[in-house]
């Protein structure tokens, strides 16, 4: 096993703005046990609900050993569920059959703790911020039980209280970069890449050492399109598939399959498959179901 310790053990607020923080600290990676049944979800973002119809309907509730659930990432952030959510995660972490990937909105969630205190929480709490649009207002008001007038008068015992909770206590600390078994990588946006040029009209490439790459390349790499870095730029794992969430599906099943649109109501969240990719983001929040795909590995 690749470890180092995890970020939740130090000061956050000394650490630049600039790096990952969570998986600056986090476990690289878990070495393959021998389990033989993965059900691998992703993009959570706070919706318990879905995720347990999800579960249901593969089968998850009914296996008595030999099996895991895998999250791709984006626990929190948008749905109302988020405690109820952990504490079923942790419930399942507690049986050992829990693997959590570092997602990006894990990072934002540590990013908006920061700013609450350096930035005006004023201005975080009226929507002014990425952080009330992307959910990570309402996922501390949540984790912290307290109401927002009370927040916004004393962001310090906001922030103490998040700190506290069992997400950031009990479950986050054991997120890593990626896990891989012998016919798949899972990971949150995309494995990290070698790039070349300037936007708009840079290229990426295959990189072999990624999985010694270092926390800002996890970093970039969590923010990735995997279906843009698979199916346009090839960058894919030799002789394994790359199981991913971060980008809704239907992006995949609109440009690349030509099958229905992004958004709005011909929008295909199902799962998307190509060569070397399996995406599942089913954009819960606006689909309102999570993606659950069964692999035997």
């Amino acid at each position: 096993m690749h470890s180092h310790n995890n970020s939740f053990g130090i000061d956050f607020f000394k650490i630049p703005r600039t790096v990952c923080r969570l998986g600056d600290f986090a476990p690289l990676c878990l070495e393959r046990r021998d389990f033989v049944k993965y059900f691998a979800v992703s993009d959570l973002h706070g919706y318990l609900t879905p995720l347990r119809t999800a579960l249901e309907a593969t089968g998850f509730f009914d296996e008595q050993e030999n099996y895991r659930l895998v999250v791709c990432g984006d626990v929190l952030d948008r749905g109302g569920e988020a405690e109820a959510l952990v504490d079923f995660l942790l419930d399942v972490q507690a049986r050992g059959q829990l693997i959590y990937v570092l997602g990006n909105h894990e990072e934002l969630l540590v990013q908006c703790l920061s700013d609450v205190l350096e930035d005006d929480v004023y201005k975080i709490a009226s929507g002014l911020s990425h952080h009330y649009r992307n959910g990570t207002w309402n996922t501390l008001l949540q984790l912290s039980g307290m109401c927002e007038g009370d927040a916004i008068a004393n962001p310090r015992a906001l922030v103490r209280r998040v700190k506290q909770s069992r997400f950031w206590r009990e479950l986050a600390p054991h997120c890593i970069d990626w896990y891989e078994t012998e016919h798949y990588v899972f990971c949150h946006g995309w494995i990290p890449t070698n790039v070349k040029g300037q936007k708009p009209a840079e290229t990426y490439h295959y990189r072999a050492d990624w999985r010694e790459a270092d926390a800002n390349d996890w970093w970039r790499a969590r923010w990735l399109n995997g279906m843009e870095m698979a199916c346009r730029h090839g960058v894919t794992e030799p002789d394994k598939t790359i199981v991913c969430g971060h980008w809704h599906t239907s992006y995949g099943h609109a440009v690349f399959e030509k099958k229905g649109t992004e958004r709005g109501v011909k929008a295909d969240f199902s799962p998307f498959l190509a060569k070397g990719i399996l995406a599942i983001d089913g954009c819960t929040h606006a689909s309102g179901r999570v993606n659950c795909v069964v692999l035997e590995d």
